[in-house]
């Protein structure tokens, strides 16, 4: 079918070994990916769209558990930290932090959660 197998699991200092997979992704890391990567697809679609080519692409993302005000826990901030790098022509700082800010915005997953998502971008 063409689909990407990706083993989800409980994380092990919730549900210790054996009943968690540590190599397994959790619920939590899938959720900031998720994220991340909705940015990232919009952010090379509008890099294109601009003439401009990525080279190189990659974000150390992070997302923060917190009690939430329900007394439960939920992922309460998640914060991308893209780092690009652009192959021949890039944009200058603020052309390069405006085309995230248009990321953010068009990105269905980011317009979808009650977490604060940031954008923290790097020119590599």
């Amino acid at each position: 079918d063409g689909g990407v197998e990706m083993p989800g699991s409980s994380a092990p200092h919730v549900v210790p070994v054996p009943q968690s997979d540590p190599s397994a992704v959790d619920p939590e890391e899938a959720f900031v990916a998720c994220i991340a990567s909705c940015h990232m697809l919009w952010f090379l679609s509008i890099a294109a769209k601009r003439g401009f080519v990525v080279d190189a692409y990659a974000d150390d993302a992070t997302g923060t558990m917190a009690r939430v005000a329900k007394g439960r826990l939920g992922i309460t901030e998640v914060v991308l930290r893209p780092r690009v790098r652009f192959h021949g022509l890039a944009p200058d700082a603020a052309t390069h932090e405006a085309m995230h800010l248009e990321a953010h915005e068009m990105c269905f997953i980011a317009n979808s959660v009650k977490s604060d998502v940031r954008v923290v971008p790097t020119l590599a």
